[in-house]
C-alpha cells in the first residue's frame, strides 16, 4: 500500500485533534493526518490525548512532528476514560468508570475557555520515567501494530453477522466461508472484539473471560459512519 498526500483545505481558525493514545504513542493513522495538514502557523491546534491513565510523551511527540512540518500545537490535554483495551483487562469496575467520567468533564469545563480564548498551554505529559520507558516501547511497537491481528480469533458463538466487518476502519477483516479473516493491516483500535454482539471474537487466551466495553453514549451506527471514512492510501 502506497501513501498518498492530499493538502486539507482548512478555513476554520481553530483545528482540534482528538485522538485515542495507541501504546503510549500517536496512532499511525493520526500521523498520517498530520502529513495533510498545510503549514500554517496562523491557526489554533489544540489536541486532546484520550487514554485509559498514561499520555506519557504522546503529546510531546505530536508537538514534535508538527514543529517539522511548520505547525504549532498551541494546547495539548490528557483526557484519561475507561480503558478499552481489552487483552489488558478492560474497563474496570463501574464505580470507577463512572469516576472518570465525572472527573473528565470537570477538566473539559476547565479547557474549554482557553480553546475558545485561544491561549498557549503547554502539552500535558507524564512523569519523565513514564515518558522514557514508554515511548521506548512505542518506537519498538508501532511497526509490529499491523500484524499484531494474528492474535485474533473466532469461538463457535460466530453466526457470520459482518459487523466486525463494517466497524474496521482499517479495511483489515473479511469474511471467508462466513467468519471473519484478519489481513495484517490492523489499527488495534479493537472495534471488532468490542462491537461483536455474540462475544465471540477473542484476542489471545484471557479476553473470554473479560467484558467488552465502549462508551455509553457511543452507538453501533457511529462506530458503522467512522469506520466508513475512506483511509489515506492507494493501491500499489
Amino acid at each position: 500500500m502506497t501513501h498518498v498526500e492530499v493538502p486539507l483545505d482548512i478555513k476554520s481558525e481553530a483545528v482540534g485533534l482528538v485522538f485515542p493514545v495507541h501504546i503510549w504513542g500517536l496512532p499511525h493513522r493520526v500521523i498520517e493526518f498530520l502529513h495533510m495538514l498545510p503549514e500554517d502557523d496562523n491557526k489554533y491546534y489544540f489536541a486532546l490525548a484520550v487514554n485509559a491513565g498514561q499520555v506519557a510523551a504522546t503529546l510531546l511527540q505530536l508537538r514534535k512532528l508538527m514543529t517539522r512540518k511548520g505547525l504549532k500545537l498551541s494546547s495539548g490535554f490528557d483526557i484519561m476514560l475507561p480503558g478499552n483495551y481489552i487483552p489488558w483487562g478492560g474497563p474496570g469496575p463501574e464505580e470507577k468508570r463512572q469516576e472518570r467520567f465525572s472527573m473528565v468533564k470537570e477538566k473539559i469545563k476547565a479547557i474549554a475557555p482557553v480553546i475558545a480564548n485561544q491561549k498557549e498551554k503547554a502539552p500535558e505529559k507524564g512523569p519523565l520515567w513514564q515518558n522514557i520507558l514508554f515511548s521506548g516501547l512505542y518506537k519498538l511497537s508501532f511497526n509490529q501494530v499491523p500484524k499484531m491481528d494474528k492474535d485474533f480469533w473466532v469461538d463457535e458463538r460466530c453466526d457470520g453477522c459482518g459487523i466486525c466487518q463494517k466497524v474496521c476502519p482499517a479495511r483489515n477483516i473479511i469474511l471467508e466461508s462466513g467468519m471473519p479473516v484478519w489481513n495484517h493491516r490492523c489499527e488495534q483500535c479493537l472495534a471488532c472484539i468490542q462491537w461483536c454482539p455474540k462475544t465471540a471474537i477473542q484476542y489471545g487466551k484471557k479476553t473470554p473471560k473479560y467484558e467488552r466495553y465502549h462508551h455509553p453514549d457511543v452507538q453501533l451506527k457511529d462506530i458503522i459512519a467512522c469506520a466508513k471514512t475512506p483511509p489515506h492510501y492507494n493501491s500499489d
